[in-house]
């Protein structure tokens, strides 16, 4: 009977295993998304910023825009768009 309890959690560790495996790999897949959605928003920004005669205040009304527009996104303010351009 002993053989039989090492066994069942042999195999409950391999489900451990699958999970841990999974949440890592889900977390990397977040991570790169995110990366990609700063650097597009960033690029997007500097665009703005190159056509328009104050760069600065186009900053502002994007933070302002995004802050006004109902959504609960943070780390779009001011400070974070301009680390994103």
């Amino acid at each position: 009977m002993g053989e039989q309890i090492v066994h069942r959690n042999n195999d409950f560790n391999k489900i451990m295993a699958i999970i841990e495996e999974s949440r890592t790999r889900a977390i990397k897949a977040v991570n790169a998304e995110l990366i990609r959605m700063y650097w597009e928003v960033g690029e997007y920004l500097s665009g703005l910023c190159a056509n328009a005669a104050f760069g600065d205040k186009v900053i502002d009304e994007v933070a302002s825009f995004i802050a006004g527009s109902g959504t609960n996104v943070k780390g779009f303010n001011r400070r974070g768009l301009y680390r994103m351009k």
